[in-house]
């Protein structure tokens, strides 16, 4: 048996890569959804399915839970399922790869943050410039509503990070992402409901919706989980950064998005300075993982 574990054991850097192409895979499944469901429905797909998954696997206690606890839970959940759900709407309007790009300013930003450091601002020049070469200044084709969109989705993110790491402070992870779905699910079932697309769910989006669960949540959780054991945060995070290219990538392979050379250009400065910024930071935090 000790043998068979052994064998199937990942080393921690193909874990990461192969955690990232599971997520944009994911993304590129939920995102070939959208003209059926649309995307809040696909969230809502999305998220219920992952918080039935996760709450089997973590059985979490209830009764155990102190009113602190309740209170964090709910607001890391909360926050998870407007992340979801907003990044979800600006893949609708623009190419997953920038979607992601944009996304991740929110991250970087956060690991900037407070600091004074001359280098730094390289990192906050090139995000920058990045984000410039995307927005729609002229007609480019990029739609502005999905690039604000991306944007906010960012900030959810750094706050879901800050939120994650307080969580963990005081409650088990699995437990806490296993409830915190369920608040998720909370927040994104009444917003498809209304959007009235729910109804056009059929027993093949149920399986699309299985996989993309399996795909965003379980399977890149577990990669990650397993991988931070065995290597640095900062190298973790170093890798993570890859994820807007790799994002770029799974978008022209699966959903036959093509992106411009000026957009292939704010992906790589943003994939350099969020690199940049992790290498050169004094903090040992990771960017959490897309829930």
């Amino acid at each position: 048996m000790t043998k068979n574990k052994k064998n199937l054991s990942i080393p921690p850097v193909p874990a990461v890569l192969l955690s990232i192409i599971s997520v944009q895979g994911g993304a590129a499944i939920a995102k070939g959804i959208f003209p059926a469901l649309g995307a809040a429905s696909t969230s809502a797909l999305r998220i219920g399915l992952s918080a039935i998954i996760l709450f089997i696997y973590n059985r979490p206690n209830l009764k155990n839970l102190t009113s602190a606890q309740w209170k964090a839970v709910a607001l890391y959940g909360l926050t998870l399922g407007a992340m979801n759900l907003i990044f979800y709407l600006a893949l609708a309007r623009i190419p997953l790869g920038l979607g992601v790009t944009l996304e991740f300013i929110g991250p970087l930003v956060l690991a900037l943050t407070g600091s004074k450091r001359i280098l730094d601002y390289l990192w906050v020049i090139l995000a920058a410039a990045g984000i410039a070469l995307i927005a729609p200044w002229s007609n480019n084709g990029v739609d502005l509503i999905g690039v604000l969109l991306a944007l906010l989705a960012g900030a959810f993110w750094a706050g879901y990070i800050v939120m994650g790491g307080r969580i963990s402070k005081i409650m088990d992870g699995g437990q806490a992402v296993a409830i915190g779905m369920l608040f998720a699910s909370a927040l994104v079932l009444p917003v498809a409901i209304w959007d009235g697309l729910l109804l056009n769910i059929k027993p093949v989006f149920l399986l699309s919706g299985l996989a993309l669960a399996l795909l965003s949540s379980a399977i890149p959780f577990t990669l990650e989980i397993n991988a931070l054991r065995k290597m640095p945060a900062k190298t973790f995070s170093v890798l993570m950064s890859l994820e807007p290219a790799a994002a770029a990538l799974s978008g022209l392979i699966f959903l036959h998005e093509y992106l411009s050379v000026y957009e292939w250009l704010a992906v790589g400065l943003v994939v350099i300075a969020s690199a940049g910024a992790t290498l050169t930071s004094k903090k040992q935090e990771h960017i959490a993982p897309e829930c």
